[in-house]
């Protein structure tokens, strides 16, 4: 006979394990979550962005419009790229049946999950292309 019962000591050994794995597993998911939302943002942003430039009437205004939109798309979605976001905007084809093409980079920090050993930052990249309106009545 012992002086100490051991009975329940896995027990308790297996909950603290399992209370480890389960946050690493709960932050791997957030990580996750995030990259994968910000990827779709940028990529909403650039294909916004392409709409509304083929709906313009010359490639200056294209690519103004290009520009301002995909901001305030990144900026409604409430993605922060960090080091900023490119948008560039070829209007090669810019005539009725062309098309014009939209590409948008956000920078993005992941220093909020610092927990997990990520990188400190990820670069996202979206393009869309839009046909413009074989018949429209351009001024």
């Amino acid at each position: 006979m012992t002086l100490f019962d051991d009975r329940g000591a896995v027990s308790s050994e297996f909950a603290v394990v399992m209370a480890v794995f389960f946050s690493s597993f709960v932050l791997l998911v957030v990580y996750a979550g995030r990259v994968t939302q910000a990827g779709n943002d940028v990529r909403s942003a650039a294909h916004e962005a392409a709409r509304a430039a083929s709906l313009t009437n010359t490639s200056e205004s294209a690519s103004a419009e290009a520009h301002r939109v995909a901001a305030a798309n990144l900026a409604d979605s409430g993605l922060s790229c960090a080091e900023g976001f490119e948008v560039n905007v070829d209007t090669g084809n810019f005539a009725p049946g062309g098309s014009v093409t939209v590409a948008v980079t956000c920078h993005t920090s992941l220093a909020d999950l610092s927990t997990l050993d990520v990188p400190g930052s990820k670069t996202f990249t979206g393009t869309a292309v839009e046909v413009i309106d074989t018949f429209r009545a351009n001024p």
